[in-house]
């Protein structure tokens, strides 16, 4: 009854964030907007945060009817420095979200009173342990963009709608579900609009199942891990399945995760904050993580899951630091200029702690072509650090068609096999894409964690067959594929053939006859 109840009101959350979407969306197109929503919504879940913790707070102390949002802003000041080391920031009651929300219809400078309020937050980390995490955090959230509207008021209209709309969102009293119902508005609103923009510059959304199947491979025999990592973390939807699996406190360094560009980051680090994961207990960097790795103080990761930006170009030997850097100089040789796939598998590998796993979706190409890259891949084979190879069904990313593979790192292994599993018919369709069920992903994982040989469908191959063939990783050259061509028997068939022929001449005779009469 209870997962009833929260389906409903999951779908009436999704419909109410459709409307925003299609009221709003005439300013601003899908993909650019979804900025200004998720922005929003931050800025209600924070300003919920921090009312919470204060209500509760004084109540528990005997104020029974307090009400951070009533108090004026000079009395508010003296919670400024406990709140900034307990939740990393700060928010004066007269700008919190339900306070300049009641007032914005009215307000006829509402542009300047939210990129005050914005500022404000920002401005109260400066200085502090969390300033990393809140410096930015707003940028995306433009209130004087034309995009908008071409005057102040037609921008405000727009932001009051904006407003409106985040605020109508049913996400529940915060003490109950809270965190699971801004997180889960966060997914559906990424996953929409992933959906309506498809891919940009290589880079795919991961499907929600996707990401579990990955967290789950990376955890398997553990209830906890040291910390998570994603060298490509898009919007960090990967990395927070391992607090929804494990729970958040048994991630316990946290979650670490660099971004290229600059608007997913900020999303990446909005998406902490909807989760509930403290400024403390994430890491989230700015940058190219192949040419400019910030996270050389942290490794090694227990855990690493991710869905690189496939075949992107990179400088690879036209760096010359790059042979000599400790993440790829063991192979010996760098990946092509044109195709930056394993350089993110070496970095991976490199980071991986001795005792931990990792899962890298790669493109196809990744595990065939020759050149640079199957020297690379030798080298991984015959080091023994390629656990595993997922085939996964075709058209299961946003935006492309493409059937993409997993392949699973570790450092210390039992053997030196490799795991090949075709899991290419594991789906549902919906629409006009594939989605993974529950059931296809626990097979999934019931095959990689008893490693046998399952006809058509697993097969545990010795480091020599794969040498023998070439050191090619395709799934398709080690598990024969279900030969399901109805079976014909040939002399049955020839029988009926002889049957029909007779026949034929029978009727031609009978027709001849025919004609013969006529003509006569």
């Amino acid at each position: 009854m209870a997962d009833n109840r929260k389906e409903q009101e999951r779908a009436e959350l999704h419909r109410v964030i459709w409307n925003i979407a299609n009221d709003l969306r005439g300013s601003v197109d899908g993909w650019d907007f979804k900025q200004y929503v998720l922005g929003m919504l931050f800025y209600r879940y924070i300003s919920e945060n921090l009312a919470a913790y204060l209500n509760h707070r004084m109540r528990e102390a005997g104020f029974e009817d307090f009400e951070y949002a009533d108090m004026n802003d000079s009395d508010a000041e003296t919670a400024r420095k406990e709140m900034v080391i307990t939740k990393g920031f700060f928010i004066l009651p007269s700008e919190l979200f339900a306070n300049v929300c009641r007032e914005a219809a009215q307000d006829e400078n509402l542009n300047e009173t939210l990129e005050k309020a914005f500022k404000n937050i920002e401005q109260s980390a400066v200085g502090t342990e969390s300033e990393a995490n809140f410096k930015g955090l707003f940028d995306d959230l433009d209130v004087n963009s034309k995009k908008l509207g071409d005057t102040v008021a037609k921008r405000n209209d727009k932001l009051v709608k904006l407003l409106h709309g985040v605020r109508d969102m049913n996400l529940g009293n915060y003490q109950d579900n809270t965190i699971d119902a801004f997180g889960d508005a966060y997914e559906f609103l990424m996953g929409m609009y992933a959906s309506n923009a498809g891919k940009s510059g290589g880079e795919y959304y991961t499907p929600q199942e996707v990401s579990e199947l990955l967290a789950r491979i990376t955890t398997v025999g553990k209830t906890s891990v040291n910390k998570v990592y994603d060298p490509a973390c898009g919007s960090g939807s990967l990395l927070l399945k391992f607090a929804r699996i494990l729970g958040a406190e048994n991630v316990r360094e946290g979650f670490f995760g660099q971004e290229i560009n600059i608007t997913t980051y900020n999303l990446c680090r909005i998406n902490m904050f909807l989760h509930d994961v403290g400024y403390d207990k994430f890491d989230i960097a700015l940058g190219n993580t192949l040419t400019d790795p910030r996270h050389w103080n942290d490794e090694p990761f227990e855990a690493i899951v991710s869905n690189p930006p496939y075949s992107i170009k990179w400088e690879g030997e036209d760096n010359a630091l790059l042979i000599n850097d400790p993440r790829f100089a063991p192979a010996g040789v760098l990946a092509p200029k044109s195709k930056a796939d394993l350089a993110f598998i070496l970095h991976v590998l490199s980071w991986l702690s001795t005792n931990g796993t990792a899962a890298v979706v790669c493109f196809p190409g990744v595990m065939y072509r020759g050149g640079k890259e199957k020297k690379i891949r030798q080298y991984l084979i015959d080091n023994n650090f390629v656990d595993c190879v997922i085939q996964l069904p075709d058209n299961l990313f946003f935006g492309t068609t493409i059937a993409t593979c997993i392949m699973v790192l570790k450092k210390c292994k039992q053997d030196s096999t490799i795991l090949f599993i075709d899991a290419s018919a594991e789906c549902v369709k919906v629409t006009n894409s594939n989605k993974l069920t529950d059931a296809n992903a626990a097979k999934i994982l019931d095959a990689f964690i008893k490693r046998e040989d399952a006809a058509h469908f697993a097969r545990v191959v010795p480091h020599s067959e794969i040498a023998a063939q070439d050191y090619n990783l395709s799934v398709s050259t080690y598990v024969e594929q279900e030969d399901t061509r109805e079976e014909i028997d040939i002399r049955e068939l020839n029988r009926q053939i002889g049957e029909i022929v007779a026949r034929e001449a029978a009727l031609r005779a009978e027709i001849d006859k025919i004609i013969a009469e006529i003509e006569g």
